[in-house]
């Protein structure tokens, strides 16, 4: 099944034509958007990343990996340094982290938890092109599947909000997809959790993460290094937190 990435399915020309706006003007002066804005650039400038990365034919042949020995450490990041979920919105409201609306319901979720104590993961970032999968699009859960196969893990979903706070020189245009266990919102929606500079400021949003769900393979995901955090999860897709 092919779907959007679009965290706001109902988004209309108008809203992307005024987000247009926005993202030039703040890209040219400098000045951090407030969160209406933050939302605008959630909205659409996800869509049209997404869309462009489609439909761009690829410059040069992606090298493939055959093992997560192949892959070079991209990121280490701290997890467990928040006591609570109030203290970890505190710190990204504090730091004017802009937040889309997905992600922020599906950190209010039961099923998102943090660590109960500090780890350091490692992380890595790679496209469904050097994991081996040809063509424009892949079904995301075959991209989990695989690269677990090849010895990478899942993130846990901590990861995002805390890659968000700790990774403050994300090039503008980067948009890296975290691979983690799909959380449901409260109507029932599988969502996963994307870090990004769209142009307008650093965001943290959230996307369909269906398993079905078909991806550009030129898209980057970060998954965890293997042993670097907790026991082992089984090859594939798995179930879809509530």
């Amino acid at each position: 099944m092919s779907a959007t990435y679009d965290e706001d399915r109902m988004g209309s020309a108008a809203a992307s034509a005024k987000c247009a706006v926005l993202l030039l003007c703040s890209t040219l002066i400098l000045v951090p958007v407030d969160k209406a804005k933050a939302q605008c650039t959630a909205q659409d400038v996800l869509r049209n990343h997404l869309a462009l990365k489609a439909a761009a034919p690829a410059a040069t042949s992606p090298v493939t990996v055959s093992s997560a020995a192949d892959i070079q450490l991209w990121k280490k990041v701290t997890i467990g340094t928040f006591t609570d979920l109030a203290a970890l919105r505190s710190r990204m409201g504090a730091f004017g982290r802009s937040v889309g609306s997905l992600a922020d319901e599906i950190i209010a979720r039961p099923a998102f938890t943090l660590s109960g104590e500090k780890n350091e993961v490692d992380l890595v970032a790679i496209s469904a092109a050097e994991l081996g999968f040809e063509g424009e699009m892949a079904p995301l859960g075959n991209i989990y599947a695989h690269a677990q196969l090849l010895g990478l893990r899942l993130a846990p979903a901590e990861v995002a909000p805390q890659l968000r706070l700790q990774y403050l020189d994300r090039p503008i245009g980067e948009f890296l997809i975290i691979a983690m266990k799909p959380i449901r919102t409260w109507a029932g929606e599988p969502v996963i959790l994307t870090v990004a500079n769209g142009g307008a400021g650093l965001i943290l949003i959230g996307q369909n993460g269906q398993d079905d769900l078909e991806a550009p393979v030129r898209s980057r995901f970060v998954f965890v290094r293997t042993g670097t955090f907790g026991p082992a999860l089984p090859a594939g897709f798995g179930s879809i937190s509530r």
